[in-house]
C-alpha cells in the first residue's frame, strides 16, 4: 500500500492595507510557482483586492487559494488570532507566515506546532512614514478621505490620503498603543 504524500501548504498572512498585501501575495506566487501550495489569509473588504491575481495564477497552475476570515476593525487589529486560529485548526497549514505587527501569531502557530516566520514587507522609511503619521494624525486635518495631506517631519512632500491608510490608523489608536505594538511585534520575531 502506497503512502500519500501531503503537499506542503503555507499560510501567508498580510497586514492588512495595500503596501503590504501586494508583496505577500507576491511571496505566495514564488513559494506557489515551486509547487508548495499557498493560501493567503485575507478579510472580506481585501478578498477583491487579490482575486484577479489569484485566478490568473491559477490558470498558470500555480496553486494559490484565499480564504477569508472576519475582520473585527472595531475591536482591533489584535482580535484577528481567533479568526486564524480557526482557519489554521481547519486546514493544518504547516508553515504560517504573517507580518511583524501580529506579535500574537507567533504564539498562534506554536498553538498549533507549526513555525512561524515573520514577514516585514516594508522598508525603514516605510515604518519611519507610518510612525509620523500615527504621532502627528495628518489625516485628521484634512476634510474628506480623499484629500491629499503632507506626512509631517519627512523630507519632501510625501502625500497620501485617509483611503490610503490602514483602519486601525484612522481610529484612535493613540500613541502609546502604537508603541506597544511595535514593543511586541520585536519581542515575538
Amino acid at each position: 500500500m502506497e503512502s500519500e504524500i501531503r503537499q506542503l501548504h503555507i499560510f501567508f498572512f498580510p497586514f492588512p492595507a495595500h503596501g503590504h498585501m501586494i508583496p505577500t501575495a507576491d511571496m505566495a506566487k514564488l513559494f506557489g510557482t515551486h509547487g508548495v501550495k499557498t493560501t493567503l489569509i485575507t478579510t472580506p473588504a481585501n478578498a477583491p483586492l487579490f482575486s484577479k491575481s489569484v485566478q490568473r495564477a491559477n490558470e498558470l497552475g500555480i496553486q494559490i487559494d484565499i480564504k477569508i476570515i472576519k475582520y473585527p476593525s472595531v475591536e482591533g487589529i489584535s482580535m484577528l488570532q481567533e479568526s486564524l486560529e480557526l482557519r489554521l485548526r481547519e486546514y493544518k497549514p504547516e508553515c504560517l507566515v504573517a507580518y511583524m505587527l501580529f506579535p500574537w501569531a507567533t504564539d498562534s502557530a506554536h498553538k498549533f506546532g507549526i513555525p512561524r516566520f515573520v514577514f516585514h514587507g516594508t522598508s525603514f522609511f516605510a515604518v519611519c512614514a507610518g510612525t509620523c503619521v500615527a504621532l502627528y494624525q495628518p489625516h485628521k486635518k484634512v476634510s474628506s478621505d480623499s484629500e491629499p495631506f503632507v506626512i509631517p517631519n519627512l523630507p519632501g512632500d510625501i502625500k497620501l490620503t485617509r483611503n490610503q491608510l490602514a483602519d486601525f490608523v484612522k481610529q484612535d489608536v493613540g500613541e502609546t498603543s502604537f508603541i506597544k505594538l511595535f514593543e511586541a511585534a520585536a519581542e515575538s520575531g
